[in-house]
């Protein structure tokens, strides 16, 4: 059994949390990217968009992610594609958090009231000007709350990349705990980095719902 001190298995979770991060924040933004591609052409109503929006959301929302991950794993391998774990977690998590962005922000833009499209309208705004001055500043105040929040999701999401082999906080709690034959402290820190990631999001989400449901 290896000796590793109270401060060896931290240091080293702590070198793993920078990847945990570093994933997260490139799923979010990528799936932020992506899933507001697929809100414009929903909602510009473009010949065949709907259902094909419809069907993505449908496909990464009701299927699991840990199946999504092996599929880009294993599957852009068979494309030619060369594939590392990173790559695989990173493209997967994307389009994970696309399909769940693209429905929180509809519904956002949807919660606008209709007058203020015909209003634009007849002001002889193209569609992407009535999407730009009139319509995403005001569903953007409504989003901002549930979008920071679902960052928690994506977080905690990134701990089934360790079944692929990216070595993230939690693959790193698994190497150090078979080093170390201590699962219950290994994991404690574990549980608590995550924590100490999540919670803060948590608070600022509330935090932000609390203040614009008082200024409207």
């Amino acid at each position: 059994m290896v000796e590793f001190t109270q401060w060896d298995i931290v240091r080293n979770l702590l070198l793993a949390a920078r990847w945990t991060v570093s994933l997260s924040l490139i799923a979010f933004l990528g799936g932020g990217l992506v899933g507001l591609a697929l809100l414009v052409a929903r909602t510009a109503r473009w010949p065949a968009a709907e259902p094909l929006v419809a069907g993505y959301v449908q496909l990464f929302q009701g299927t699991p992610l840990l199946m999504q991950l092996f599929l880009a794993y294993f599957g852009l391998a068979l494309f030619g594609f060369k594939t590392s774990a990173w790559t695989a977690a990173a493209v997967a998590l994307t389009l994970y958090t696309s399909a769940f962005l693209v429905e929180i922000w509809r519904g956002c833009v949807a919660a606008v009231p209709k007058g203020q499209w015909e209003a634009a309208q007849s002001l002889a705004m193209s569609f992407g000007e009535q999407l730009r001055h009139v319509i995403l500043p005001q569903a953007t105040r409504v989003a901002i709350a549930p979008t920071v929040g679902f960052l928690v999701q994506v977080v905690k999401g990134t701990a089934l990349a360790s079944v692929i082999g990216f070595i993230e906080l939690t693959k790193a709690g698994t190497m150090i705990t078979n080093a170390t034959f201590q699962p219950f402290l290994v994991y404690s820190w574990v549980a608590l980095m995550y924590f100490a990631l999540c919670f803060p999001v948590s608070l600022y989400a509330r935090h932000l719902e609390r203040k614009l449901h008082a200024v409207r």
